[in-house]
């Protein structure tokens, strides 16, 4: 139990480093603003994009 747990939180943390990446790559300006905005809107989409992989091995 303990160990998808951890599974979940890795894959979601890769994911949320890697988008967060991206928008701050994508963005023309690093305001702090910006920064949590994309910050936050990358954690929602790691969340997803588990749940779509999730979906698509089934």
């Amino acid at each position: 139990m303990l160990n998808g747990i951890v599974r979940a939180a890795a894959e979601i943390l890769a994911w949320w480093a890697g988008l967060t990446a991206v928008w701050t790559l994508l963005i023309s300006r690093a305001d702090t603003l910006e920064i949590a905005v994309g910050a936050a809107a990358a954690l929602v989409s790691a969340w997803a994009a588990r749940g779509a992989r999730r979906a698509a091995e089934r």
